[in-house]
């Protein structure tokens, strides 16, 4: 770990044991809703881009981030964020597998201040995540809690991995990404459905942003009958793809941003900052 990322890892240390916050002069930490999940709920979507994307905004605010890429499998978010792979067995399941790691070694520190990221390395074998329970998530998520303003979660739509059910039942707050595909509605009943049955709260995760909208016919009226509320609707960009690409973040330095884009994901920064 170099230097500089051991100082900013430092420096929101020091923030549990004091009330003089990282970027207080910002921003005070009194957020009620600090843990917050997306969860895709068909194909279509990209949530490494939104939460990329959002959690640099939230940053920009003063706030000390922490971006989670639970896809532990197929892990992406460190290609949006422009930060190096975690080599096999560190990162995410370092910090799951014992509780005397110290996650300053397993954080990765993004080009962008207060914006922190921890992922599970691509390089980890699959098999090697079937035997955590939700009480070892439950621990690397409070202690994430307790370091970070806030930690933006993204869930794999897996309902038998106990990283899908564990993160929803932790976090403060949920949304669920989806685009205009018919099944996205009955999908996300289905996954509720199922939460419920094994006793976690599902009305945090009612919240709905619509992804790479291309104005196509689509009923929205069916998903609002069903509980969900749309909160924001993203259009589909292509140059925001291809910044993902190339490591960079679309709502940063484009002067030519869509500005569709740009009012939807301010309005979802603004909702989760100004709680």
């Amino acid at each position: 770990m170099d230097r500089k990322r051991g100082l900013g890892i430092d420096s929101i240390f020091q923030k549990i044991s004091s009330k003089d916050l990282v970027g207080a002069e910002l921003q005070e930490n009194n957020l009620i809703y600090s843990v917050v999940g997306f969860i895709p709920a068909c194909d279509g979507v990209d949530n490494a881009m939104l939460i990329s994307n959002l959690g640099y905004l939230l940053s920009q605010k003063g706030l000390n981030t922490c971006v989670v890429d639970l896809k532990v499998f197929y892990p992406n978010l460190y290609q949006f964020l422009d930060v190096p792979a975690h080599k096999k067995g560190q990162g995410l399941i370092k910090v799951l597998k014992s509780d005397k790691v110290d996650f300053r070694d397993e954080l990765q520190q993004t080009k962008y201040e207060k914006l922190f990221l921890l992922s599970a390395s691509p390089q980890d074998l699959m098999e090697e995540y079937f035997d955590f329970e939700f009480g070892n998530l439950e621990r690397v998520i409070t202690t994430l809690k307790q370091m970070f303003d806030i930690v933006l979660i993204d869930i794999p739509n897996n309902p038998p991995l106990e990283f899908c059910l564990g993160a929803m039942k932790y976090c403060h707050i949920g949304f669920f990404t989806a685009t205009e595909r018919m099944e996205a509605t009955i999908n996300m009943v289905k996954l509720l459905d199922y939460a419920k049955s094994v006793g976690i709260s599902t009305a945090k995760f009612t919240s709905v942003v619509m992804m790479n909208i291309q104005h196509i016919e689509f009923d929205y009226k069916v998903m609002k009958d069903m509980g969900f509320n749309i909160v924001s609707v993203l259009p589909l960009v292509k140059d925001a793809v291809v910044r993902a690409h190339e490591g960079r973040l679309y709502i940063k330095d484009n002067p030519l941003i869509n500005k569709y884009f740009k009012k939807e994901i301010q309005k979802l920064a603004d909702r989760l900052a100004d709680q």
